[in-house]
């Protein structure tokens, strides 16, 4: 009799694999939609917010939300609404030797208007470079401290001679609202995963488009998938966005039972998970499992309360169970706010094995049940049941059964999947395919603790 544990382990390669194919495409795809919102020019508030927003409802079933300015969100205040139609330097001779349109780190972010002539000497403190790398251009922001400021390659800056420079930034603030996009999709229970992304950064790649691309795909795998967790994807601008969303919805964050922050998941760096403030909720246990059997390069990293938003949902008013995953953590490659993080520094195969480790770890959490031996005095016989392999003695197929037995072992109702995964240090995906096969033949009951999913 073929052993009923191995078909379904064939049957579960013959999903993956197929699956696995698809992930090259997957992480093309994703770097064609960063291409296409690489021009916009986002940040905490504005219409290149909304802009991406907009693209990214053509793909997924994104709600837009708008909070006013003024809006009190814990101890912080929605700003006021900024937006730019233009900026630029004009040396002596009438040349735009810094212009905007041509890239939009040239203008620092949140800068006030300005329209004025000026001197070399009068320029220069608003003049922001890279020394250490003249080619690039960096990233600058003045969010709540009026000022202005233009950045430049360092190489431009040094051809810059004495006379008056024209100097116009025509921007704007007005009360209007902090814009972000939220992604609902309903599962079987209320119980959710959490994933959140910053969206307020113009013209980085690696931080953030990456991120975003990457939770637009979750989003559509999810949205297609038979799924026993909520899900909840959030667009939202870095920091004020995370705090003014737990402020406007601090009574549903008990819902929330894991969670990731994506950031910076294009670069060449092994993937780096960055615990819960818990330290050993089910999404870190779930990532660290995931990553030990990937097979790749990975590095796991506690909680520290600086980085991402998983530093907001991670506060101690919520400590809630959210990491942050990552490639390269931030302001440890030299490309990190600066012109050089671009399209050609985010690359496919790492979007496609970021993409991939995340769908594990969401194929983990939706899998990981508790069960209930229906036979726990003794091991049953699982031959005559077509679970044992039909020559005793080949070592190949031992390893198998093992992963039968630990699950019979282990399934008393007190332990999920993941727990026997661990402690018999095998692969999450040969217990579930164990689970499934004594399910099938009435050995397991699938148990639920009261007000669990």
């Amino acid at each position: 009799m073929a052993s009923i544990y191995h078909e379904r382990l064939n049957q579960d390669m013959t999903l993956i694999l197929p699956r696995c194919r698809e992930h090259g495409e997957v992480g093309r795809a994703m770097h064609d939609l960063m291409a296409e919102l690489y021009p916009i020019c986002r940040s905490i508030t504005g219409e290149g917010v909304r802009q991406t927003l907009r693209i990214l409802q053509k793909r997924i079933q994104l709600e837009m939300r708008e909070v006013p300015s003024g809006t009190t969100v814990f101890d912080w205040t929605v700003p006021l609404e900024w937006n730019v139609a233009d900026a630029y330097v004009m040396n002596p001779e009438g040349k735009r030797v810094i212009n905007f349109k041509e890239h939009n780190l040239h203008l620092m972010s949140y800068s006030a208007p300005v329209k004025k002539r000026m001197s070399l000497t009068e320029l220069r403190p608003h003049l922001f470079t890279l020394p250490d790398h003249p080619e690039w251009i960096p990233y600058r922001t003045s969010y709540y401290k009026e000022n202005w400021g233009f950045c430049l390659r360092h190489t431009d800056l040094e051809q810059f001679g004495d006379g008056d420079y024209e100097v116009v930034i025509d921007s704007s603030f007005r009360s209007g609202s902090l814009t972000y996009g939220e992604c609902y999709l309903r599962g079987e229970t209320s119980d959710e995963v959490l994933v959140s992304c910053h969206v307020c950064h113009p013209s980085l790649c690696n931080d953030n488009l990456s991120g975003i691309a990457l939770a637009v795909f979750l989003a559509q795998w999810v949205s297609a998938a038979t799924r026993r967790y909520s899900y909840r994807f959030l667009f939202i601008p870095g920091t004020i966005g995370s705090i003014t969303w737990l402020a406007q919805n601090e009574e549903m964050v008990s819902h929330i039972k894991h969670g990731l922050v994506l950031t910076g998941v294009g670069d060449t760096g092994s993937i780096t998970y960055k615990k819960s403030r818990q330290g050993q909720a089910d999404i870190d246990r779930a990532m660290a499992h995931v990553l030990k059997h990937s097979g790749e390069p990975y590095r796991i990293i506690d909680f520290f309360p600086y980085g991402y938003d998983e530093r907001q949902y991670c506060s101690p008013g919520f400590d809630l169970p959210v990491g942050c995953f990552m490639r390269t953590p931030h302001g440890q490659y030299p490309e990190y706010h600066s012109s050089a993080d671009n399209l050609d520094f985010v690359k496919v195969q790492s979007l496609a094995q970021s993409y991939r480790r995340c769908l594990d770890v969401f194929e983990l959490l939706e899998g990981n049940r508790r069960y209930l031996n229906q036979n726990s005095k003794c091991e049953p016989q699982l031959g005559r049941r077509g679970l044992y392999r039909a020559v005793a003695g080949q070592q190949e197929k031992q390893w198998t059964e093992l992963a039968l037995f630990w699950v019979l072992n282990g399934s008393d109702r007190h332990h999920t999947l993941l727990d026997i995964a661990e402690r018999a240090d095998l692969p999450f995906d040969k217990i579930k395919s164990a689970a499934e096969a004594l399910l099938e033949v009435g050995l397991l009951k699938e148990y639920r603790k009261p007000g669990t999913a």
